[in-house]
């Protein structure tokens, strides 16, 4: 279960990212996405946050952001 919630806040970090034009913007916006999922679901919000933004830097770079 907690795998899956994890999966679903690099997810949602991923594509609340990929509305930011540089990989620093995408990053922050990932790091937020990722702290406020993680927190909302009584996980650690800092590996939240590392995930979120790992997923908005490189997401540009997997095709996934235009």
């Amino acid at each position: 279960m907690r795998k899956s919630i994890l999966i679903l806040s690099l997810v949602s970090a991923t594509v609340l990212a990929g509305c930011m034009q540089t990989d620093g913007e995408r990053a922050l916006a990932g790091a937020a996405a990722g702290a406020v999922v993680a927190d909302a679901t009584d996980n650690n919000a800092l590996t939240g946050a590392a995930l979120g933004a790992l997923a908005g830097t490189y997401c540009d770079d997997a095709g996934i952001c235009n």
